[in-house]
C-alpha cells in the first residue's frame, strides 16, 4: 500500500532534485577535468548512495550508466573497508575485483553528513587516460595479468577530515604518464564531491533531513513496484541466448557469453553458466560490470522505470567463478568495461527480445573500439596520450529505425571534437563521417556507423586498438540483416596493416604521415527488408547512405536513372520482390 504521507507533487520535486544534484556534480566535473576524455566526451559519472547499505539513490541524465551500477558495489566496498568514514574522508580506489571496471576508471567515495550525522555517500567515477603499466593508455591487448595493465588502487584514504594525503598522491602520480593531467582531473573529481555536498546541503536545509530521507525510500520502493508490474506482464518461462566476442586479442577463439532468463511471478533471474573460461588476455569481465550490464540492458527495455535500489530488488544474478565475467585476481580486465559488457546487453536482449518482442530492437554496433596513440610532441615539447572512442548504429527497433553514430549502449558519452583533439594532441583527421552501407537491411533498417582516419603530423607515436565486432557484427531480428562489421586499418609509410585479431593491438609505431583508419559497425535490421517503403531506400541511396546496387540486392528495389537523379522503377521493382520471396 502506498504512503498516505506521502505528497505525489512533493515526490516529484524530490526526485527531479535529487537527479538535478547530480546532474551540477556530472557538470562541474566535465567542466573542471583536464583530459578530453571526461570534459568533452563525458565519460564519468556521479551518484548519490544510501548511507548504510551503499545503494544508488539516485544518478544524473548524463553520467556513464555502466558506472552508476558499478559505482554501488565501489561505495559498498569503501564502506567495508572503512566502516567509520568521518566527515572529510575521501576513499579512491580503482580495483576491479571490488566494485571496479578496469583501472583506468578512477571512483572517488566521500561520507557526506548533515549537521553531525552521516546522511548518504557521495561518489564519482572518471575514466583517466593513463594510469602505468605496459601500454600507455592501459588497453594493453597482450596483457595477461593485471600488473602488466597499470596501477591498481584498492579502497584507501585519500583524505582525512579534509585534509589530503600527499604522500598517496606522490606514490601514484610516480607511477603513472602525465602525472600533471592525472592530478587536474582528480582535482576535478573532488570538486564534483563538493558540489554535490553543497546543494545536498541547501535540499536538506529546505526539507528537512528526515522528510527528504522519508521520500529517498518512497522513490526505492515506488521503483521496485513498477520494475515488478513491468516483469510480471512477461510471460513465465525460461529464455535462452548466447552472444559472442571475437577472441581475447591472444588466443583466436571466440569467447561465449551463455545466458538464461528466468521469469517467474514478478521476478527475473539471470544464469550465465555455461559461458567461456576464463580467458588469458584482457577480456575478462568483473562481477561488477558483469552485473551493472544485465541492468543497463533492462534500463534500455524499461526506461520509464528510475534507476535507484528499488529496481535491482526483483531481479537475481548468477555469475560462476569458473566463467570469464567473473574475474578474479591476477586476471587482465582492460576490456571489461566497454567491450564485455556490451557483450553482456546482447545476451540480455536476447532473452527480452523473446519474452517482449516488441520492446526489444535489432543488435547495436556494440563496441567502441577503444584506440590510444601516445607519443612526445616535439612542438608542445611535452608527452602526450591521446585516447577515442567511437560511436556506431543502433538496431532498428518498432518505432523506426536506428540510430546512426549513437553512443554505446553503456554510455551516455559523445565523441570528443575533432578540434579539441588536433589542438591538443599531433594529429590531424583526414576525414570523419557516416559510414556508408554500413547499416544491416530490414524493414527498419539499423543506423549507420562512423568512420574516421587521422595522420601523425609530427614526431613518432605508438598506438594501441582494443575493440570488438570483428568477426561477429550485428545481427538483425525477425528477418532483418546483418550490419557491417568493424574494420581497424593502419598505413604505415604507405603499405597497409591490420592486426591479426582484427580489433585488437598494441605497440604499433607510427611516424610523421602514417594513418589509423577505424570503420564502425552499423545497427542490425529489423524485420523484412523486402517489406520496406521503397520510398525510404530511395531516401538513402539519394543521401548517398546505400547504393542502388545495395537497394537491388538488399531491399529488391530497383532504381533507373532518370531527370535529375534516380527513380523507382516500379514494375522492376514489383518483380525483383516477388521473385525473392520464398
Amino acid at each position: 500500500m502506498a504512503n498516505l504521507s506521502i505528497d505525489p507533487a512533493t515526490l516529484t520535486v524530490m526526485e527531479n532534485a535529487l537527479r538535478q544534484i547530480v546532474d551540477e556534480m556530472d557538470v562541474a566535473l566535465e567542466r573542471a577535468a583536464f583530459n578530453p576524455v571526461m570534459s568533452q566526451a563525458r565519460d564519468r559519472a556521479n551518484g548519490i548512495y544510501h548511507k548504510a547499505t551503499g545503494e544508488v539513490v539516485a544518478q544524473g541524465d548524463t553520467g556513464l550508466p555502466i558506472f552508476v551500477g558499478v559505482m554501488q558495489y565501489a561505495v559498498q566496498s569503501a564502506l567495508e573497508a572503512f566502516p567509520d568514514l568521518e566527515e572529510g574522508d575521501v576513499v579512491i580506489l580503482n580495483d576491479p575485483y571490488c566494485g571496479g571496471t578496469h583501472l583506468m576508471d578512477v571512483k572517488l567515495v566521500r561520507p557526506f553528513f548533515y549537521k553531525g550525522q552521516r546522511f548518504a555517500f557521495l561518489a564519482n567515477c572518471g575514466h583517466w587516460t593513463d594510469i602505468g603499466g605496459n601500454v600507455p593508455g592501459g588497453f594493453g591487448v597482450r596483457a595477461t595479468e593485471i600488473i602488466q595493465e597499470g596501477v591498481r588502487i584498492p579502497p584507501i584514504l585519500l583524505a582525512r577530515k579534509g585534509v589530503m594525503r600527499e604522500e598517496i598522491l606522490t606514490l601514484l602520480f610516480a607511477n603513472m604518464r602525465v602525472p600533471e593531467e592525472r592530478r587536474g582531473d582528480l582535482q576535478a573529481q573532488i570538486a564534483a564531491l563538493n558540489v554535490g555536498a553543497a546543494r545536498l546541503t541547501n535540499l536538506l536545509d529546505k526539507y528537512g533531513d528526515s522528510n527528504v530521507e522519508r521520500y529517498i525510500d518512497e522513490l526505492r520502493e515506488r521503483s521496485e513496484r513498477q520494475m515488478r508490474s513491468y516483469i510480471k506482464a512477461m510471460p513465465d518461462g525460461t529464455y535462452v541466448a548466447e552472444a559472442f566476442l571475437d577472441s581475447d586479442g591472444i588466443d583466436p577463439a571466440p569467447i561465449r557469453v551463455a545466458l538464461s532468463m528466468t521469469v517467474r511471478d514478478d521476478t527475473l533471474a539471470f544464469d550465465f553458466t555455461g559461458s567461456s573460461a576464463p580467458v588469458k588476455g584482457p577480456l575478462n569481465g568483473t562481477l561488477s560490470v558483469t552485473f551493472a550490464a544485465v541492468f543497463v540492458a533492462l534500463k534500455h527495455i524499461f526506461p520509464e522505470v528510475p534507476i535507484n535500489a528499488g529496481i535491482f530488488r526483483p531481479v537475481t544474478i548468477k555469475v560462476p567463478e569458473d566463467t570469464f565475467l567473473n574475474a578474479k585476481y591476477p586476471r587482465a580486465v582492460s576490456g571489461s568495461s566497454a567491450e564485455v559488457s556490451l557483450r553482456v546487453v546482447d545476451a540480455v536482449f536476447g532473452c527480452l527480445g523473446q519474452a517482449v518482442p516488441e520492446r526489444v530492437p535489432a543488435s547495436s554496433f556494440g563496441s567502441v573500439a577503444n584506440f590510444t596513440i601516445s607519443g612526445y610532441d616535439p612542438e608542445q615539447r611535452k608527452p602526450y596520450i591521446m585516447f577515442r572512442f567511437s560511436g556506431g548504429g543502433y538496431g532498428g527497433h518498432a518505432g523506426g529505425d536506428g540510430l546512426t553514430n549513437a553512443n554505446s549502449p553503456i554510455g551516455a558519452s559523445r565523441t570528443t571534437p575533432i578540434e579539441i583533439l588536433e589542438q591538443q594532441y599531433p594529429i590531424m583527421f583526414d576525414y570523419y563521417r557516416i559510414r556508408e552501407g554500413s547499416a544491416g537491411p530490414g524493414e527498419r533498417r539499423g543506423g549507420f556507423g562512423s568512420e574516421w582516419q587521422i595522420r601523425l603530423v609530427r614526431g613518432d607515436a605508438v598506438s594501441s586498438v582494443l575493440g570488438d565486432r570483428g568477426r561477429f557484427p550485428p545481427a538483425g531480428l525477425h528477418g532483418g540483416g546483418e550490419a557491417l562489421p568493424t574494420v581497424v586499418e593502419y598505413h604505415r609509410a604507405g603499405t597497409p596493416y591490420r592486426p591479426e585479431h582484427l580489433t585488437k593491438d598494441e605497440g604499433i609505431v607510427l611516424h610523421p604521415g602514417d594513418t589509423a583508419r577505424v570503420a564502425m559497425p552499423g545497427g542490425g535490421g529489423l524485420g523484412d527488408p523486402r517489406r520496406r517503403d521503397p520510398r525510404k531506400v530511395l531516401t538513402d541511396v539519394l543521401h548517398g547512405l546505400i547504393t542502388a546496387e545495395d537497394a537491388s540486392a538488399q531491399y529488391g528495389v530497383v532504381l533507373t536513372s532518370g531527370h535529375g537523379g534516380w527513380l523507382i522503377d516500379d514494375v522492376a521493382t514489383r518483380e525483383a520482390r516477388a521473385a525473392a520471396l520464398p
